[in-house]
């Protein structure tokens, strides 16, 4: 099964989706965090959640980049490391602001609406990296066998 679609493999499809939702996550969190008047607008869940915003762009272009442009210094499994640690930040801060946030009735309350996005597209972020960890990890693995060099690798 190939993971190519057209010019473009399924991988730098989901690194684009990625990005647009790093996007919107970016800009709800900063502005709760500028905002900050309530305990469940901001605090240290939405800072780690912000935080995990910069760290994700960072490691996105790592995994998109490098290994197109730079393939010297690339690594796989420093791909999937760090992919993989920024699962679990997702996971981690999106629980943590879940947590705080609970089940609120917000009604029109832009900051509270705000919240719960951020917790979703937190979420969606979560998802999509835990299926680029999936996906880099395979390829890890197939690239892997005993037909490779172990200076190679």
């Amino acid at each position: 099964m190939s993971l190519n679609i057209g010019p473009f493999g399924i991988m730098t499809i989901i690194h684009a989706i990625l990005a647009l939702f790093l996007i919107i996550e970016l800009g709800l969190s900063a502005w709760l965090v500028d905002k900050s008047i309530s305990w469940y607008w901001s605090g240290s869940p939405m800072s780690f959640i912000l935080f995990g915003c910069i760290w994700s762009f960072l490691v996105l272009l790592y995994v998109s980049l490098v290994p197109r442009f730079i393939t010297r210094i690339h690594m796989p499994i420093v791909s999937v490391v760090l992919t993989a640690v920024t699962m679990i930040f997702w996971f981690a801060g999106s629980t943590a602001q879940a947590v705080r946030i609970g089940i609120p009735s917000c009604g029109k309350d832009g900051p509270c609406q705000a919240t719960q996005a951020v917790v979703a597209f937190g979420y969606f972020l979560w998802a999509g990296f835990s299926s680029l960890v999936a996906l880099e990890a395979l390829a890890l693995w197939k690239s892997r066998g005993p037909a490779a060099q172990p200076s190679a690798v």
